[in-house]
């Protein structure tokens, strides 16, 4: 019988087939992410992943897209439209996929990013906030949902063959 448990990581979320989100992964979740075949790991954070979880990567492969590097140091100051438009066209390439949105926790960044790709998908407010609201719990910061409803998704280029779900 085999032993080994699957584990997802911490605020983990199926998005759509073959895309999903969570916060960083320790070494419990790697045989679970291993399940799903990742080809790409968008990391929304400032600060490089940790050096067990960068080896992970890459001894499967992964391709390993960092952006969020230029921003700000604080971790409170929200997430930047640039990086959100750099993540999306990553996340709207078909070739990327199986595809993980990651950021420390799993929360803000992460969440502030998939609502946007949400609107992108014309779903309602409502239901965008309430996705975001899920994942970062008691932490809600208001500036990322007005981040959200202000952004503006025809400043997304949308490829020419996009993800069926768009």
């Amino acid at each position: 019988m085999n032993s080994q448990y699957f584990i997802p990581p911490l605020n983990f979320g199926m998005i759509e087939d073959d895309l999903y989100r969570s916060g960083q992964p320790n070494e419990l979740n790697f045989p679970f992410l291993e399940k799903l075949g990742l080809k790409t790991v968008v990391w929304l954070a400032p600060e490089e992943p940790n050096q067990r979880f960068l080896n992970f990567i890459d001894n499967q492969e992964i391709n390993l897209e960092h952006l969020g590097v230029a921003t700000s140091v604080n971790a409170w100051d929200p997430i930047s439209e640039e990086i959100v438009l750099e993540a999306l066209e990553v996340i709207l390439n078909p070739r990327n996929y199986p595809l993980i949105i990651m950021c420390n926790l799993g929360r803000h960044r992460t969440g502030t990013v998939v609502g946007c790709l949400r609107k992108l998908q014309r779903w309602n407010l409502t239901s965008i906030f309430e996705e975001y609201r899920r994942y970062a719990g008691p932490k809600v910061r208001l500036l990322n949902e007005q981040f959200i409803e202000l952004f503006d998704t025809d400043l997304c280029r949308v490829p020419v063959d996009p993800p069926p779900w768009l």
